[in-house]
């Protein structure tokens, strides 16, 4: 079943999201009407003054993929993933770096360095971490006016809730509370990709195993540790890694190597954490927390699929979930486009000109707009985010790039704002 359904009163205020059948009943007896497409807002035509039900938002906050859950009472009625951009922005800031480096190079015998007379306020992130955050809040503030929305809780990867509540505890009593492992074991499946350090299995029951075998003096330290299958675990035995791995020099190569890497996801997460958390509270909602161990604790004794929307609804403390909806809304940042005065090719030479003016015919690129082909060798009908050009003859990206429509069959569903949507 699809998210629920957003409502707005004849005023714009926001009242409790609903059925998707109930808001087709609405549409198709005229008492509403469709506001915004992407996510699906209705607004009434009539002032509604009832109370509305409390819905807290859940958010569980990624490097690449955010997870945003609506929950009303223990029902989850909307769920959501917002995509982010930060390799696209770190690409595009160093390729910038690269064509001003070449240039001041090429124009300037000597530059004076300016590197010592440049600071950065307190809290600083660098464009492509503020950028998740930035991302995140756009999405709270809209879901903030489009939902009676009391509270909010937020993933805090590094918070152990069992020993918030009780700082003194310690010794057996930790280490054997509700918690013991789950932290471990998620750092763990994030940092081997969820499959088989040795045979690179997937979808199977993995065991933490030691890459120095304890029998021998291995650690217990996250750097002496992996995820293997049963048959593999059972295979090594307590073998050292180097003769078990003997025949098999690039595994053995790839496993060193990447046991001493830190999580570069991991840490983007980190860095961003508590920019996100001060930024939700001074929307002036309460803001609560949980840890990472805690929502896995949560989704696996709830039985539930491992998916940063469903993560985000097991955020915190629970006591039971009710999934009214299995569709979530797919949202992808795409930014705004470039201020380029002309595009350049791979050795930053100046190679085709970009139009002034943005708009044709009535489009801009970004619009997500439906085609109604009624001729020619493209008949059909096509949606998704179209690429404007001066002649009128368009692009549209929808499960494959089809080009060479025609504004003439085109009308929009959804202005340019920035993102692209899948249900």
């Amino acid at each position: 079943m699809s998210n629920f359904v957003f409502v707005l009163d004849a005023k714009k205020r926001p009242l409790n999201p609903i059925h998707p059948g109930l808001a087709r009943k609405l549409l198709n007896n005229g008492k509403a009407a469709v506001f915004r497409r992407y996510p699906f807002i209705i607004i009434l035509k009539v002032e509604v003054t009832l109370p509305q039900e409390p819905i807290t938002l859940k958010i569980d906050p990624g490097s690449r993929i955010t997870g945003i859950a609506l929950v009303q009472g223990e029902n989850v009625i909307f769920g959501a993933e917002i995509t982010h951009r930060g390799q696209t922005i770190k690409a595009s800031l160093e390729s910038r770096r690269s064509l001003r480096r070449g240039r001041r190079n090429r124009h300037t015998r000597y530059r004076r360095a300016r590197f010592l007379n440049r600071t950065r306020p307190k809290g600083w992130l660098a464009p492509s971490l503020q950028h998740r955050v930035e991302t995140t809040l756009t999405w709270v503030t809209k879901l903030i006016k489009l939902a009676p929305i009391t509270s909010i809780a937020q993933e805090l990867v590094r918070f152990d809730l069992q020993q918030l509540e009780n700082p003194e505890i310690s010794g057996t009593e930790y280490q054997q509370g509700v918690l013991h492992g789950y932290e471990i074991r998620e750092y763990l499946l994030n940092k081997w990709d969820r499959k088989c350090a040795y045979c690179g299995v997937t979808d199977t029951a993995l065991q933490v195993e030691h890459i120095h075998p304890k029998a021998k003096g291995g650690s217990n330290r996250i750097s002496n540790l992996c995820l293997a299958c049963e048959k593999c675990n059972i295979k090594k035995g307590s073998q050292d890694i180097e003769q078990f791995l003997s025949k098999k020099h690039e595994i053995l190569k790839r496993i060193l190597s990447q046991a001493k890497r830190p999580l570069k996801d991991a840490a983007a997460v980190n860095s961003t954490r508590w920019a996100l958390f001060n930024r939700l509270r001074r929307t002036g909602f309460p803001v609560s927390t949980g840890s990472g161990g805690l929502t896995k604790f949560n989704r696996t004794r709830l039985n539930l699929a491992k998916t940063h929307w469903l993560d985000a609804a097991c955020v915190g403390s629970i006591v039971s979930l009710k999934v009214l909806t299995n569709k979530p809304l797919l949202i992808k940042a795409t930014g705004h486009g470039t201020r380029q005065m002309c595009r350049t090719d791979k050795f930053g030479f100046p190679s085709r000109y970009v139009p002034r003016f943005k708009f044709v015919k009535g489009f801009q690129t970004g619009d997500i707009v439906k085609a109604v082909v009624t001729s020619g060798k493209k008949i059909g009908t096509y949606v998704g985010r179209v690429a404007v050009r001066t002649s009128g003859s368009f692009n549209i990206s929808a499960s494959e790039l089809v080009s060479g429509i025609s504004y003439k069959y085109c009308s929009i569903i959804h202005r340019k704002d920035g993102y692209s949507y899948a249900a």
